[in-house]
């Protein structure tokens, strides 16, 4: 088994295969009786937007207390899904209140760890060697602006930075003019992707996955009014036995894990 690990997966921050991949392959092949080992590792499942700066974050964590922590990635509402379906995260950190509240309504996060860890802003975004600009604002010209392009942005259903996208698109009075021409990506960090490479004239992304692509410029930021907070929210799930889970999160909440999430311009 180690040797299909191996070819499926590739290898782990730091040279070591991810504890993450194990545990899923390991279950995937030997069924349940495996997932009590797998819980014994330090999990995370985060929003893909948290990428950058939960990954400092976490080394920063390991450096400090010498325990190893694996984090997956994805759309909040997949992530949310998976953790319904008996993945073994210790940790959940959503991109909005939504897809919280759907595991709280299930009785499968723990209530009283639940915290509002960050937030964010939305911005409209151009490949870098784009001329394009222009000012948001109410029914401004985003259709024209596509050319004969479309809009990336994250899945608008069930992604939060889709919904978030959408929600600013519709206060804005343009959404109408535009909802054929969407590009829906499986979460932020893909739509990113798509405009970085110059595979679309515009998208939707957070701030913070903007500031992380140097191939990407922003022309404008969504006004907060247009849009529900954005916020990260953070809770240890109801079958987390890791004694460490509590301790990662109050790191994560603390100055020092914050004023990491600072530099990469998320806001507190």
């Amino acid at each position: 088994m180690n040797m299909l690990y191996k070819r499926i997966f590739p290898p782990y921050r730091s040279g070591r295969v991810g504890l993450l991949m194990r545990c899923m392959l390991t279950v995937l092949f030997l069924g349940w009786a495996p997932v009590a080992a797998c819980a014994q590792n330090l999990i995370v499942f985060a929003a893909a937007s948290l990428k950058d700066a939960l990954d400092q974050t976490v080394q920063s964590y390991e450096r400090n207390t010498g325990n190893k922590v694996a984090v997956s990635y994805a759309a909040s509402s997949v992530l949310a899904k998976q953790i319904e379906n008996g993945a073994p995260a210790a940790l959940f950190i959503s991109a909005d209140m939504d897809w919280m509240d759907y595991l709280a309504e299930r009785k499968l996060i723990n209530p009283a760890s639940r915290i509002n860890l960050l937030k964010n802003s939305l911005v409209l975004i151009v490949p870098a060697n784009s001329t394009i600009q222009v000012k948001i604002a109410p029914n401004f010209p985003l259709a024209e602006l596509l050319g004969g392009g479309r809009l990336v942005m994250a899945h608008p259903e069930h992604v939060p930075a889709g919904k978030y996208g959408r929600a600013a698109l519709q206060t804005l009075g343009v959404w109408d003019s535009v909802k054929n021409r969407i590009a829906p990506a499986e979460n932020v960090r893909a739509a990113l992707v798509l405009v970085s490479r110059g595979e679309a004239p515009l998208g939707i992304v957070y701030r913070t996955d903007a500031l992380a692509d140097s191939n990407v410029r922003i022309v404008a930021e969504f006004p907060a009014n247009t849009h529900p907070p954005i916020i990260y929210l953070a809770a240890l799930t109801a079958s987390s036995a890791h004694p460490e889970a509590a301790n990662l999160l109050a790191y994560l909440g603390s100055a020092a894990g914050r004023a990491i999430f600072q530099k990469y311009g998320f806001q507190n």
